[in-house]
């Protein structure tokens, strides 16, 4: 088995799979092996191999048989060895995802989420940043989404244009990388900052002491460390994606139902200004100058006498 960095920058997947059966089957993928996540592939043609690859990992194989609508691909190695790549259909697609025990296994949780409203909210808008990547789409919940730039996190609450609950999705590798490079502790610091937010991660707290690349007590106590310095973002496990989709839809849901009735919500939300300290907008004192018998612009800045007139008029 052989993996090479994509050489086409405009593609989501930036590895090349390549595996040595029916003269070769090259497959797109978004990583170097299914670890948290079944990953999605996408079978090209042998021509997109590039002539002089830039391996990323080349293993061994045991065994590469394919298995009706599957592929056993088994490593010579001693962990994580076992894979599936499995042809199947999504949404009505054709799909191709490369899955090892553990995926499979996290994939199929044996829960149904509930289809009610959440908080009784009818179609909960939630913001999506942006800048996610294979981002959730809550079609199994009520809500509609709205793609824009957020300042923090990853799925938002927006109430009078102002953001009031956030929540940042990892997967487990994301969170560890995060965490060890200390990216992780900025993010609760600018999450921390708003009325509600929280980190939700795609796995079990479980995993984390099954991690291989960092050691797990390292993991465990950054992310205490983490919740004792930020308690008011909450980092939350689900055990799977579809999970912890659905926990973000109730959690922005219940967010929206706590900024819409509590006083305290909306002191927080909209504090009150002190009327007297309060600058005016420049339409204000456009209008209060023309009144006033001074020669000001449409549009655009005033000048700085003119905004001196206006201080000296209101003191």
């Amino acid at each position: 088995m052989v993996i090479a960095r994509n050489p086409d920058p405009a593609s989501r997947l930036p590895f090349l799979l390549r595996l040595p059966l029916a003269g070769g089957l090259v497959f797109r993928t978004s990583d170097t092996w299914p670890r948290t996540k079944a990953l999605f592939c996408y079978p090209v043609s042998t021509d997109e191999w590039p002539g002089t690859p830039e391996i990323v990992e080349q293993v061994a194989l045991r065994s590469c048989v394919r298995r009706g609508a599957a592929i056993d691909v088994v490593l010579d190695r001693g962990r994580e060895n076992r894979s599936q790549i499995v042809f199947t259909k999504a949404r009505g697609r054709d799909a191709v995802f490369w899955q090892s025990p553990r995926t499979r296994k996290q994939a199929r949780p044996n829960v149904r989420t509930p289809v009610a409203r959440a908080a009784g909210v009818p179609d909960l808008t939630i913001v999506v940043d942006s800048h996610e990547r294979y981002a959730y789409k809550f079609t199994g919940q009520q809500a509609v989404t709205v793609t824009r730039a957020l300042p923090c996190g990853d799925y938002g609450l927006v109430v009078d244009d102002k953001l009031v609950a956030s929540v940042e999705r990892k997967s487990l590798a994301d969170l560890v990388g995060s965490l060890t490079s200390g990216k992780l502790r900025f993010a609760m610091a600018e999450l921390a900052a708003l009325p509600r937010a929280s980190v939700v991660v795609e796995d079990r707290y479980s995993a984390v002491f099954k991690y291989e690349r960092v050691r797990p007590a390292v993991i465990a106590d950054g992310l205490a460390e983490l919740q004792v310095r930020y308690p008011s973002v909450p980092i939350v496990f689900c055990e799977t994606r579809q999970l912890a989709e659905e926990w973000t839809y109730r959690y922005l849901a219940a967010a929206h139902e706590w900024a819409g009735i509590e006083d305290a919500a909306r002191e927080r939300i909209t504090p009150k200004q002190n009327d007297a300290a309060a600058e005016p907008s420049t339409a204000q004192v456009r209008a209060w100058a023309r009144g006033e018998g001074f020669d000001v612009p449409d549009r655009g800045r005033l000048r700085p006498e003119v905004w001196a007139a206006w201080r000296s008029a209101h003191e």
